[in-house]
C-alpha cells in the first residue's frame, strides 16, 4: 500500500474548496502532470504510482506526484480540469 509521507506535503496546503469537491466525489484524487502544469484528477483517471507521495483531504488522499510535491505550496480549485458540455459536443464551424 501507499504510506509514503514526506516532510513536503506537510507543506501543501489543501483549499476547502478542493476538499468540498473531493468529499462531494467520495474518492481518492491524484496530482499528476499535465502540458498545462499540475492537474487534480480522480485515481480511476490517472492511478497513483508507487512513487507517489500522501497527502489526507478530508475523508480521502490526494497521492502527489514526486515529480509536482517539490514545486506546490497548494492545492486549489483551478487544478481541477472543468469541462463544458458545449466544449466537448466538437468544433464550431460558422
Amino acid at each position: 500500500m501507499y504510506t509514503k509521507e514526506s516532510a513536503c506535503t506537510s507543506e501543501i496546503a489543501v483549499v476547502p474548496e478542493v476538499i468540498d469537491y473531493i468529499n462531494k466525489r467520495d474518492c481518492d484524487f491524484r496530482i499528476c502532470t499535465s502540458c498545462g502544469g499540475p492537474i487534480l484528477l480522480p485515481v480511476r483517471v490517472k492511478p497513483p504510482k508507487k512513487t507517489d507521495l500522501l497527502l489526507r483531504a478530508g475523508n480521502h488522499m490526494i497521492y502527489v506526484s514526486v515529480h509536482q510535491a517539490r514545486f506546490l505550496h497548494s492545492i486549489r480549485m483551478d487544478m481541477i480540469p472543468f469541462f463544458d458540455d458545449e466544449d466537448s459536443a466538437g468544433p464550431e464551424y460558422g
